[in-house]
């Protein structure tokens, strides 16, 4: 008999969301670090940025974290950086993506950002969410 690999899952528990959040938030307070979190979208049926989303797993660093929402939707929890330095991994990344995917069609990603700051307090959900994708201005929007 043939073992199959199992698959792993396309979407995140949402319960783990909030254990994120939690442990960003420490590490920005227990060790006087910045952290950001990442919200990435894409528009409905996008069919590319799945695999953006897989190609930024493998070059995040081991402290970092996708959480991955829906098809179109996901988070970056980005450990010990300032929005600045999350804006260029951000870039870098997608721009290694195009060179190294030559893709028919440009990936149509938006990013937004939410810098944790080292005094913050636990965060909810309720607060980051609407924060990372309900009206991204342009200037927030990484294309």
């Amino acid at each position: 008999m043939t073992a199959m690999a199992l698959e792993k899952p396309r979407y995140d528990d949402p319960r783990l969301m909030r254990d994120l959040l939690l442990r960003y938030t420490d590490l920005a307070r227990v060790h006087s670090l910045r952290s950001v979190i990442v919200g990435m979208s894409a528009p409905e049926g996008d069919l590319i940025f799945p695999e953006v989303i897989d190609f930024l797993e493998s070059a995040l660093r081991v402290d970092d974290r996708i959480f991955r929402m829906t098809r179109e939707r996901a988070m970056l929890f980005l450990a010990d950086v300032d929005r600045s330095q999350a804006e260029l991994v951000i870039e870098r990344n997608l721009s290694a993506f195009r060179a190294t995917f030559g893709t028919s069609a440009e990936p149509e990603v938006s990013a937004r950002y939410f810098e944790v700051l080292p005094q913050a307090r636990p965060l909810s959900v309720r607060e980051v969410l609407p924060a990372l994708f309900i009206g991204a201005p342009a200037e927030l929007q990484a294309h």
